[in-house]
């Protein structure tokens, strides 16, 4: 009966790794032993709500090939490096090993490469389209371009919808609160009048509990998510104009822009 199971899934991992390169199979390989490690780590110390990310993140390293094989699409073998190293970093050095505390631009990055992952993907579906003969819609260079960057602009605004839902119903902290010394509302005008009152400088705000618990935030106020999230959408704007712009001239002149076919799926042709 084991032997039987350990065939299984050395014909399921043997499958997942068919067809691929050397570099791409190196990789995958490499970063799942170290999800492995960490996860047996987490579990040692009874953290397991890392334990949960540990096996979501292997759950996620298949979904490329999984998409590969049900809609019969070719990933060039850098574009399915790079998800492979986005899922990492996101997931395992992220929120694991903390890296969005330890480094204030971690986050950043990783939305920015969001804008221009999702983008290629988006233009990659309707590039398909076009390319085939049995669809009849044909857009020009200019609308693909477009429809990619929609595509990948949707995809970040429904991300911060996500992080909104679990800060405000699961009261978790996706949005990262940050502390800010300047606020400017109305609803801090003593007259009730409809003109913005500026407090700057702020040197601390004091929170008090109904049990009495008194909590002091120095240099400023705590600033609830809004601040990160119009960042997270500004650098996933940028990115997904970064490959918008190249997505159009790759199509304009595809043997000019040949290096861009790395990062460009398509469909696997018998």
């Amino acid at each position: 009966m084991s032997n039987m199971k350990k065939n299984k899934k050395k014909s399921f991992t043997k499958k997942l790794l068919e067809g691929k390169e050397k570099s791409t199979i190196t990789v995958y390989l490499t970063l799942r032993l170290l999800v492995i490690v960490c996860m047996v780590a987490q579990a040692m110390h009874g953290n397991w709500e890392n334990v949960f990310l540990c096996i979501l993140t292997l759950v996620m390293f298949t979904v490329p090939t999984l998409i590969e094989n049900k809609l019969k699409i070719d990933f060039p073998s850098t574009l399915e490096i790079i998800v492979y190293l986005f899922i990492f970093a996101a997931e395992i050095l992220g929120e694991i090993q903390n890296f969005y505390g330890i480094f204030k631009t971690w986050d950043t990055l990783l939305h920015t490469l969001n804008g221009f992952l999702c983008a290629a993907v988006g233009f990659s579906l309707i590039d398909i389209i076009n390319r085939e003969e049995r669809f009849k819609i044909k857009l020009s260079p200019l609308f693909l371009s477009l429809v990619a960057f929609c595509f990948s602009m949707t995809v970040g605004v429904m991300w911060e919808f996500f992080e909104f839902a679990a800060d405000r119903y699961f009261l978790f902290d996706m949005q990262k609160d940050r502390v800010v010394d300047v606020v400017s509302s109305v609803e801090l005008n003593e007259k009730e009048e409809n003109k913005v009152k500026v407090i700057d400088d702020i040197e601390k705000t004091i929170i008090y509990t109904k049990d009495k618990e008194q909590i002091v935030i120095e240099d400023g106020y705590l600033e609830l998510g809004v601040i990160d999230t119009m960042k997270d959408l500004f650098v996933n704007f940028i990115g997904a104009i970064v490959f918008s712009i190249f997505g159009y001239l790759y199509v304009i002149n595809r043997d000019k822009y040949k290096l861009l076919e790395k990062l460009i799926p398509k469909v696997k042709r018998d």
